[in-house]
C-alpha cells in the first residue's frame, strides 16, 4: 500500500490531523469505569485498545524523527486519567507530523519490519487509516457516534481497499481481520467492514 499514490500529498497531513483530533474528542468521553468494556477488536478491552493506540502514537512520532527503537512502541498501563494519557500521545504524533519535510523522510517502523525503511507518505498513510478505524472502535465501544468529513472518508476508502487481504489478515498480531461482507452505502461502514469490523457491532 502506497498511501502517497492514493491520497494527494497536499491533503494527506490535513486528513491525518483531522482524524487524530477526532479521536481525541472521542476518547475524552472515556472514564476508568469504561476500561473493562469489550471492543470491536476481539482481543482487547477498551484498556488494551487505548494502551495500543497510545503506544502507536508515540512509536510513529519517534519514527518520524528517525528513531526506530522498539521500546518506543511498547504498551504501558493507563494512568488515573486515561483520556489525558491519550491526549498527550496524540499531541505527540500531531507535533511530529507537523514538522517540515515529514512526508519526504524515511520511517523506521520496527513493528512492520526490523530492517526496512518506509517512505514518509506511506507511513503517515498507515497511521491515518489505523486511526479512522480505531476512532470508530472506541466510539462504538462507548455507544457514541463518530463523524468524519466527507473528504476524509473519500481519502480513507482507497487506502482501506489497498490493505492486503488473504492469510495475512488471520496471522497473530494482524492489524486488521478478514473483510466482513457489508452492503450499506455509508462510507465509514464500508471502510470498517473492509478492515474486519462488523459495522453493526454492539457490546
Amino acid at each position: 500500500m502506497t498511501a502517497d499514490s492514493l491520497v494527494p500529498v497536499s491533503d494527506l497531513l490535513a486528513h491525518h490531523a483531522a482524524v487524530v483530533r477526532t479521536s481525541i474528542r472521542i476518547v475524552d468521553h472515556v472514564t476508568r469505569a469504561d476500561l473493562r468494556k469489550p471492543t470491536p477488536c476481539a482481543d482487547w478491552t477498551l484498556h488494551g485498545l487505548l494502551a495500543h493506540m497510545i503506544a502507536q502514537h508515540h512509536g510513529f512520532a519517534a519514527a518520524s524523527r528517525g528513531i526506530g527503537k522498539a521500546e518506543r512502541w511498547k504498551t504501558r498501563p493507563l494512568g488515573d486519567d486515561p483520556a489525558a494519557d491519550y491526549r498527550a500521545s496524540a499531541e505527540d504524533v500531531l507535533a511530529a507530523f507537523a514538522e517540515p519535510g515529514v512526508l519526504e523522510r524515511e520511517f523506521p517502523l520496527p513493528e512492520f519490519s526490523p530492517t526496512h525503511l518506509f517512505p514518509g507518505a506511506q507511513a503517515v498513510g498507515f497511521h491515518f487509516i489505523d486511526y479512522v478505524v480505531h476512532s470508530w472502535d472506541v466510539a462504538r465501544t462507548l455507544g457514541i457516534s463518530v463523524d468524519f468529513d466527507a473528504a476524509v472518508l473519500a481519502a480513507a476508502r482507497p487506502v482501506a481497499a489497498a490493505v492486503p487481504g488473504g492469510s495475512i489478515r488471520t496471522a497473530p498480531g494482524s492489524a486488521f481481520g478478514p473483510a466482513v461482507p457489508w452492503h450499506d452505502t455509508a462510507t465509514l461502514d464500508e471502510i470498517v467492514a473492509m478492515l474486519g469490523r462488523a459495522p453493526d457491532w454492539r457490546d
